[in-house]
């Protein structure tokens, strides 16, 4: 029988993984951040708002062979194939035979999220990619310390970040399971090595005024909240399968790390889930952030079910079952059910479609929303932009300013805006918007408040200098008949937004292309508690209101 040949069952096996995960990406219907990291490889760069570029570089090669699903996933199909291939190679088994194989691909296919990155397209797919070729580099390096060894090191360091910040703490966590490697001037070269390579990605950061660090360290700080905290368990059971979980939990405590190799799997396994469940006390942890995990809990279930009956019996039994109840899941994902539909992972194209059929040729304008202008692109391969605000996080969109193209054309606005938007109704998809002759945005107007004093009162009588800048290519007129522009002043605390009216002395009328202007606005404290706040100047449309400038600590006191 031809599974009697190791080799040729596990090459059976890879083609079958292979043709599955490519019927899967071509017939399961592509998510919101799938079409936004889509339009990231229609406009390569060095860096973006959210990630590093390596998933645009992953959907721009897809898009060279294919349109549609697999114009975005094709070579997600393909990297999973080398993830597990180079695994196969850490484990380097020397006597395989096709038990043992199987039980390879039973662990791989059962961890929840490693199954699904094999057809859905996130930055996790190439993170997947970099942590298996760093552990086999590392293996390597150990035995030897050739130059070799070191350039290919030095790649897999480079390649972690270059597909997900988190690709950093892979590499922190095996230095801190060996700290001999400090030692190691050849393990300071990879080091550097991998510096160089990033320097592109560390240059874009530095001309951006690192967009991705603030967004991660600073704006998705949410303070403690006990859900988050809850929640974090119960997410982490989801993602690796909850047997697959308690499997490695319980190798890591019954069998002793025999080797620093073995020891770099434990800590990255206990590392990362540690390290989110502390961060988990200062915000939502996305139950993905772990995945990484997932390369060495599969080497370490893999070596020790090959010694441990008891491991193995377990393997056979309770996770071949989640095995195939993912396999059905995997195949419902596919065909347009009640349950699918309920978890909003169908009926997109529909919805997109209606949109433009009312917007028609006009360019669609979403609020404060990525996905929704990715997804417009995506369906209907029609030109569309997203606005951030005040109120709403930033996003790529802010970096590519593509509003700019639009400015003083028909378009059409996606939002509930009071007293101009309408209801449009198809079927179940229902929608508000409205139709402007004329866009006039604000986002990109430069403010700036000198302001002097460091302790304010509530009710106090506010007279402040503020400068404006206008960086647009093209005048803006404070007294557009659709947009008209207004000042407010504007106090943050935390996730805490309070605004007051400004009163102008001199009125702004048209701002010229390049101008910088200057004016006097009064205004008065608003009663707020005691302690210390942001203070800033912000513009407004009907659109919303934008952050224009830095803010000023500002702390109140009462009378």
């Amino acid at each position: 029988m031809m599974f009697r040949n190791p080799k040729r069952l596990f090459f059976i096996i890879m083609v079958i993984w292979f043709l599955v995960n490519l019927i899967q990406a071509s017939f399961t219907e592509i998510l919101s951040d799938e079409a936004y990291y889509g339009l990231y490889g229609k406009h390569l760069a060095w860096g973006y708002f959210d990630h590093p570029p390596m998933v645009a570089l992953l959907t721009r090669l897809s898009s060279i062979f294919f349109e549609g699903n697999l114009g975005i996933r094709f070579m997600t199909v393909v990297l999973q194939i080398f993830t597990l291939l180079i695994t196969w190679k850490i484990i380097d088994e020397k006597y395989p035979d096709s038990q043992k194989i199987l039980s390879f691909f039973i662990i791989a296919g059962s961890i929840f999220m490693f199954s699904i990155y094999g057809f859905i397209t996130t930055p996790d797919v190439a993170l997947l990619f970099f942590t298996s070729l760093f552990l086999f580099s590392y293996k390597k390096f150990l035995i030897s310390q050739s130059w070799g060894n070191v350039i290919s090191l030095a790649v897999s360091m480079a390649g972690l970040i270059y597909s997900k910040y988190h690709g950093a703490l892979v590499i922190g966590l095996v230095v801190i399971s060996n700290l001999k490697l400090l030692r190691s001037y050849k393990f300071w070269i990879s080091g550097i090595v991998a510096l160089v390579l990033l320097s592109p990605h560390i240059l874009w950061q530095v001309t951006n005024d690192y967009p991705s660090l603030k967004y991660h360290l600073a704006d998705r700080s949410e303070g403690f909240k006990w859900r988050y905290l809850f929640e974090y368990i119960p997410n982490q059971l989801a993602v690796f399968n909850p047997f697959v979980l308690i499997a490695a939990g319980y190798t890591m405590v019954k069998v002793k790390p025999e080797d620093l190799y073995t020891r770099s799997l434990y800590f990255l396994i206990a590392g990362f889930i540690c390290f989110f469940g502390l961060t988990s006390f200062r915000g939502h942890v996305e139950p993905h952030w772990t995945i990484s995990c997932s390369i060495p809990i599969i080497i370490l279930l893999y070596n020790n079910s090959s010694i441990n009956n008891r491991l193995s019996v377990f393997l056979r039994k309770a996770i071949l079952l989640t095995f195939f109840l993912l396999i059905i899941a995997r195949i419902l994902f596919m065909t347009d059910n009640p349950l699918v539909r309920a978890l909003g992972l169908r009926g997109r194209e529909v919805k997109y479609r209606f949109i433009e059929e009312v917007a028609g040729d006009k360019p669609v304008v979403f609020l404060g929303s990525f996905q929704g202008p990715s997804l417009y692109w995506f369906y209907t391969g029609k030109e569309s932009t997203s606005l951030s605000s005040l109120f709403l996080r930033r996003t790529q969109f802010d970096i590519w300013q593509i509003e700019k193209k639009f400015n003083n054309r028909q378009v059409f606005i996606y939002g509930n805006i009071d007293r101009w938007s309408r209801i449009y109704n198809s079927g179940d998809i229902k929608f508000s918007g409205f139709e402007a002759d004329s866009l006039q945005t604000i986002n990109r107007i430069g403010v700036e408040l000198p302001l002097s004093q460091k302790v304010l009162h509530p009710g106090d009588s506010l007279n402040l200098t503020v400068i404006l800048t206008n960086p647009y290519p093209y005048a803006i007129d404070f007294n557009h008949k659709r947009f008209p522009v207004t000042l407010s002043l504007v106090i943050i605390k935390g996730k805490e937004i309070s605004m007051s009216p400004v009163i102008l002395n001199e009125q702004i009328g048209i701002m010229g292309s390049g101008k910088k202007i200057e004016r006097n606005v009064r205004t008065i404290v608003p009663e707020l508690p005691e302690g210390t706040y942001s203070f800033g100047i912000c513009l407004s449309t009907i659109l919303g209101t934008t952050a224009n400038g830095s803010f000023k600590p500002v702390k109140l006191v009462a009378r």
